[in-house]
Order: C-alpha cells, then structure tokens, then sequence
C-alpha cells in the first residue's frame, strides 16, 4: 500500500517543469455545534473538527474550511468522543431463567457458533456509541483475540477491543455446583492457577496469545475460593514486565483489599469497599469500574424472571447501596471507569442494554459531565490510551459521536437519542443523513474506466465495480476510490486524489493526480 504513494510522489517529483504545486486537501471536516472536552470535562461551543483518514488532524473553533471539502454538519449536536466501555463480555449471552448458564455456553455452543455470535453482539455495541471495549473473559479459549482480529482486518464491524483472555482464577473458577468430575469442562473457559509458578505462567500463557489486560478474580463469587495475595503479586510482577495492566472482580472488602495490596491496577465491581479500602486505593491510583444495573434494566430484568416480591423496595435497597458506594469513591479520589459488565439477555440489544450503565450512574449521583468523563478520557488513560482515545484532539482516532438534545439537562434522554458514530474515520450510524454521498451516473463512471499513462512504463487502470472506481498503477497494489464531485475522487486510505479531465465534447482526455503535495497530468491511453 505505502509503495504505491512513494512512487506516485517520486514521479510526481521528477514530472514537474513549471514548479505545479497543489494544496490537496482530502479531509472531512466536521462542524460541531457544541463539543464535549473530555479531559478538562466541559463543553465548547462552534468548533470544527479535521479528519484525514483515521486521524483527527486538527480541532480548532477557527479552522478554515476549502471550498470543495467534504463537510459533515453537526452543528445542531452534541458531539462526543467515542464512548468506552471497560467491562464486557461479548461471547456471552445468559437467560436470565436458567439457572446453569453455563453449561449451555461450553457444552453445547461451541466456539464457532459462539464467535458467530458475538459478532454480532459487538456491533450492537459499535451502533450505540461504543468506539471501544475491553472484553474482560467468559470468552472461552482465547476467542476475544479472535474477534479482536476480525474487527481489526474489517471482517466484521464492531468497536475496537482489549481483551483478557480467559480470567485467571484459583480452583473451580465462577461456576458453582460443578462435580470434581467435570473439572476439565472449565478448563478453557478459565485459567486456574494452583501456585506461585502456576500464576506466573498463566501471564506468559496470555502474554503469548494476544492478551491485552489481565484480568483476575480475587475472590471467585459465586464459589469461596480465592487467589492469595503472592499468587496475585506474582501475577501483576509478571505482567507489569510485559507492560499488561491488571484488574480483579472483587465483589467484597477483603477481595478490594488483598488485590490492592497485591498491585493490581484496576477493580471491577467492588459493591462492598470500606472507606479505609478506598483511601488505599486512590493512594495507589487503582480505579474502580462499577458495573451496576439501571433502574428500568431492574425492571426488565424482574419482567422476565416473574419476580413476586416489592420490586420497588428492593431495587430502592441495592440502589442506595450502590449510591453510597459510588459517592465515598468519588469522595475519596478514586478514578471512576465505566463498565457495563451486560452479559445477561434483557431482550434487547446487548449494546443498548450496555448502554443503561450510564443512566446507574446518573440514578447513584454521578452528574453528566462525570459521566462523559469516565466513559471516554478516563477510561482511556486506565488504558494508558488517552491520547488515542476517548479525546477528541489532534492525533487522536477519529471516533466520534454525536447526540440530539441537551446532554447537560436532559442526560437519560440525549445520551440515547444517537445520530452519528464514526469509528477510524469510517461513519457506521448517521440516522440524520448528515454525510450525503454523492452518487456519479453510472455511465460517467464507466467512461472514465481505462488506462492513462503518467510516464513511459508507467500506466495507471482505472476499472469499476458496482458503483465505485478502483485504480492501479503498474506493479502496485489497488485502491478504492470515492467521488468528491462528478469528476474528481480521493482514496481514503492514501493521500492520493484523482481528477478526471474533459475536452469540449465532453470525452475524457486524460486525468490529474495530486500526490504528496504534486500535480501530474496523465492522458487516457487509446483502447
């Protein structure tokens, strides 16, 4: 791919007799009414953003604007930094009345049918707003890797992922009730340690294939067990060595507190943190990811399962419960990272599901601004990515939403009402038809098929397929090319633009290529 722009910039170098330099411009600019700045936590007014291909390249509220650029009008939006969520599971699906989940999972899924389907759970995630996931286990033998792959290579659509592989626990893993017999069936689904040495060949073990976290159980809830805390230093001494963040489910005090002692970097769930343990943890700067359900998933949730008691009295219960224990983290100094942790069937899209973390935190005191914050920048930087992602600033990814209604006021609402999700500079939701594709006649595209001559030796095809032009230049690779008007046409994945030049009677002649900053004239061969 990149030895096809050398030689086109080398030629386009050499071609030059009159000093012919073009600005080019290939960008996408968006305008955007109001902008959230997810590291100071505030929102800007009138601001453009500049992509070129998966990069934003500059984000300014007086960015000049070419006349033939390609503009995408948020300005009657909110538009936000791709959200993250820190705490999937995009391989699993429980009923909420089955009661052995698990032994659908391993015995009878299987992992191609398995990986079929979270596919296809992750781009539910991708449409409602979520940019990136880390995918924290319950994924079988390495099958997040896997799905990781595919999103990356385009395969399928979904969020960019980090993954853990399977979670590194002490005997029986999470699943209760399993007979000492059937001890194997869990054997992919988790990596049990025994000991020290065990612990840290697990992290080699995931280190080799395509960990990006490690996660842990630092007590294994539903079963008693638990990791001791020199497992878990070994554990987090080993992958700190190879640069892996590590975080714990630890549901309870003592959990929190023994993976906290042991290094860990991060905590998920925590739903019973004593004061002490949370002033431990903001000494260390280990973040919490608090995965609570919101009061309409409550419901839901209740709706299926036929609950018989006051719904209402216990949900208030957890409820307050949750919300104190939010509130003393925050208090404390504790980084707040969103994770959904949905991976029960709610009879929805599991993204959409995902999505109801943010209303729990708003019902636990969180305000919106807290919110935006912990789903983008902060978890961001728990990833040590937060100059990649979850930001909206020069350099970073062009992942980019956009909502309808006032994301300051009416949080419940606009946080769902999504218009627009660019992920890597390519647009997957746009409910508003905000980026209007332009649609070149099919028999002008066909006239512009055939082979033009940039030097001796040196010839560029140009073909068609569908409703797109493909070109290649001799001995290089093929690249898709878009229609910026009826008769010019800009490759995404290279700076490379593509002008189409007529005589009089309207015949194609010859075209104009800007690369690397250069102009150079190619006439059409005869056929």
């Amino acid at each position: 791919m990149k030895g096809l722009l050398k030689c086109l910039m080398i030629l386009c170098s050499l071609s030059f007799t009159t000093n012919t330099i073009v600005a080019q411009d290939n960008a996408t600019y968006l305008k955007a009414g109001k902008l959230f700045d997810s590291e100071k936590g505030v929102i800007l007014s009138d601001y453009i953003i500049k992509v070129e291909r998966n990069r934003i390249t500059e984000v300014g509220d007086s960015i000049s604007i070419p006349q033939d650029a390609i503009i995408i009008d948020l300005s009657a939006y909110t538009v936000l930094p791709g959200m993250i969520d820190g705490h999937t599971h995009l391989m699993t699906l429980d009923n909420l009345n089955d009661d052995t989940p698990i032994s659908d999972k391993l015995l009878f899924e299987g992992n191609a049918l398995r990986i079929l389907r979270g596919s296809k759970r992750a781009k539910s995630w991708l449409v409602n707003g979520f940019t990136t996931v880390r995918d924290l286990g319950d994924s079988g033998a390495f099958l997040d890797v896997a799905l990781k792959k595919a999103i990356n290579e385009g395969t399928v659509d979904g969020p960019r992922m980090f993954v853990s592989g399977p979670i590194i626990t002490s005997e029986g893993g999470q699943v209760a009730g399993l007979e000492k017999s059937f001890r194997d069936v869990i054997s992919d689904e988790y990596t049990i340690v025994r000991s020290v040495d065990d612990a840290i060949n697990a992290v080699r073990l995931h280190v080799n294939y395509g960990a990006d976290i490690i996660k842990i159980c630092a007590n294994n809830s539903p079963n008693n067990t638990s990791l001791t805390i020199d497992e878990m230093k070994a554990i987090v001494k080993m992958a700190h060595r190879y640069d892996k963040k590590v975080t714990a489910h630890a549901t309870n005090d003592l959990a929190v507190w023994e993976a906290v002692t042991a290094g860990v970097d991060g905590i998920e769930h925590g739903y019973e943190i004593s004061d002490s343990t949370l002033m431990l943890m903001a000494e260390k700067g280990v973040a919490l990811v608090p995965t609570d359900l919101s009061i309409p998933l409550y419901h839901m949730l209740y709706d299926i399962i036929d609950f018989k008691w006051d719904r209402e009295k216990n949900i208030q219960r957890i409820k307050d419960r949750h919300r104190d224990r939010l509130q003393r983290a925050i208090k404390a100094g504790v980084t707040i990272v969103t994770g959904s942790d949905n991976y029960l069937d709610f009879e929805l899209p599991q993204g959409e599901a995902a999505k109801n973390i943010l209303l729990a935190y708003l019902e636990e005191g969180m305000t919106p601004m807290q919110i935006l914050s912990s789903s983008t920048y902060l978890s961001a930087k728990f990833m040590d990515k937060e100059n990649e992602l979850g930001i909206i600033k020069e350099g970073a990814f062009a992942d980019i939403i956009a909502v309808k209604g006032d994301i300051e006021n009416d949080f419940a609402n606009s946080i769902f009402n999504l218009v627009f999700v660019m992920k890597n500079g390519e647009i997957y939701v746009d409910t508003e038809n905000l980026f209007e594709e332009i649609d070149v006649d099919d028999e002008i595209l066909q006239s512009y098929t055939g082979n033009y001559e940039l030097s001796p030796g040196f010839v560029i095809t140009v073909s068609k397929k569908g409703n797109q032009l493909k070109a290649r230049a001799t001995g290089q690779d093929e690249y898709k090319f878009y229609p910026k008007s009826e008769n010019i046409f800009y490759a995404k994945d290279v700076a490379i633009q593509i002008t189409f030049n007529l005589d009089d009677d309207g015949q194609v002649v010859g075209l104009t290529l800007l690369a690397g900053g250069g102009e150079s004239n190619a006439p059409k061969l005869e056929e």
